[in-house]
């Protein structure tokens, strides 16, 4: 397990599928994924098992997002198709429970995966993709030290328009200073 402030992050369990299904089909949460249409019960425990797989393989590696305090699962959390000959790997996170959204859960489990990515995995690099209507995501990046390193215009569309996704990066050199 990996020890944050506010956050513990561990490995997925099959249980986590019923609770994740949940949150999953909530559109105010699935709005900001890359995701349109509900996803089955099956579905998600299928995404639980595949993520087993993927870090067996050394592809990813996903993490459940458990507050410290209670042991409740608040969301996930992952380094994706890791880059093992240039240490880079996209990040992605969704804190699934509502009431835990804007007080710091998010910016601490990014910074306890950042940790590990750094000095345990020896990456180089971590980058993500945010919607640019995500303002409190962008708002969190920025917040543990990732900076806007492009754009990718009118690629996202949702709620009956175009959306822009902004690149964000952290470089391990950052992430020590900051």
């Amino acid at each position: 397990m990996l020890v944050g402030e506010k956050v513990i992050l561990r490995g997925l369990e099959l249980r986590d599928a019923k609770e994740l299904h949940k949150y999953i089909n909530d559109w105010e949460i699935r709005q900001y994924l890359n995701m349109f249409y509900p996803i089955s019960e099956v579905e998600e425990e299928e995404f639980v098992r595949s993520s087993w797989e993927k870090r067996k393989s050394g592809t990813d590696f996903i993490f459940a997002i458990d507050d410290k305090e209670s042991g409740q699962l608040i969301g996930t959390i992952g380094l994706h198709r890791i880059d093992w000959k240039n240490r880079n790997t996209e990040l992605g996170i969704a804190i699934w429970k509502k009431d835990y959204w804007g007080k710091g859960y998010g910016a601490d489990a990014i910074k306890t995966l950042l940790k590990y990515a750094f000095h345990e995995l020896n990456l180089h690099k971590v980058y993500l993709r945010v919607h640019d209507f995500n303002k409190r995501a962008i708002r969190c990046y920025e917040k543990v030290g990732f900076k806007k390193e492009g754009i990718l215009r009118e690629v996202f569309w949702r709620n009956g328009k175009w959306h822009n996704t902004i690149l964000m990066g952290i470089l391990q050199s950052e992430f020590e200073q900051g």
